[in-house]
């Protein structure tokens, strides 16, 4: 639902990777976001409207993503998907974050716009500090992306984990990611992608960001 940029964007995707795809949007013109050999539906009329759902064959949809611009809209037609149509594979696009943490309790997939464009220019602006790549906002926890003084290549991951309480879920090196175990040594260049409550993130980022020697007490034996 939604043929701004994103729904465009989306649906043009999904069609180039075979799935049978309808876009929903209340303006006929919309439409003309889409490329003119656009093989699906074009289904004018309100997102949540059971009728409109129904002639883009909700009935057989495998999942709902809601794109829109508003943010009620959004949430309302997810729910009709989910709730009238058994839709359980939502995905709803919020710019308010109270209500991205809202609808994420209510189980539903949310993208936090406004969120995410902060954080991404943010990242940019200032290189140095945890950077969330996703969070789970009912249990508080995060995966983050932390900077690392480079005193610390060399050493293990168990090594990491044990300094900073976190959970190393991956690193990326390069343009590959690496699944680790606690022996896995940490190079020059690697990305290292974590797992630590919210809360704890700035503290996790501040070790990684100290000399290794320095915040530990000495190397692991």
């Amino acid at each position: 639902m939604g043929c701004g940029r994103v729904g465009a964007t989306l649906a043009r995707e999904l069609a180039s990777l075979g799935h049978s795809v309808a876009i929903i949007d209340q303006d006929p013109e919309a439409f003309r976001k889409l490329p003119e050999d656009f093989p699906g539906q074009e289904i004018t009329g309100v997102g949540f409207d059971r009728d409109v759902l129904i002639s883009a064959s909700i009935e057989d949809a495998a999942g709902f993503a809601a794109v829109s611009s508003g943010d009620n809209s959004n949430i309302i037609a997810a729910r009709v998907a989910r709730e009238s149509f058994g839709v359980t594979n939502t995905v709803v696009r919020v710019y308010d974050p109270t209500r991205g943490e809202v609808f994420e309790r209510l189980g539903f997939d949310t993208v936090p716009t406004v969120r995410w464009t902060v954080d991404q220019v943010l990242r940019r602006l200032i290189p140095l500090g945890p950077h969330h790549l996703y969070t789970d906002a009912i249990s508080g926890i995060s995966l983050i992306e932390a900077d690392l003084d480079p005193s610390w290549h060399g050493h293990t991951v168990g090594f990491i984990e044990s300094a900073t309480q976190a959970r190393v879920a991956y690193l990326q090196r390069g343009a590959r990611g690496v699944v680790v175990t606690e022996d896995t040594i940490v190079q020059d260049g690697d990305i290292i992608k974590l797992i630590s409550p919210s809360r704890k993130a700035g503290g996790v980022q501040h070790i990684l960001m100290n000399r290794a020697l320095e915040r530990t007490g000495g190397d692991e034996q």
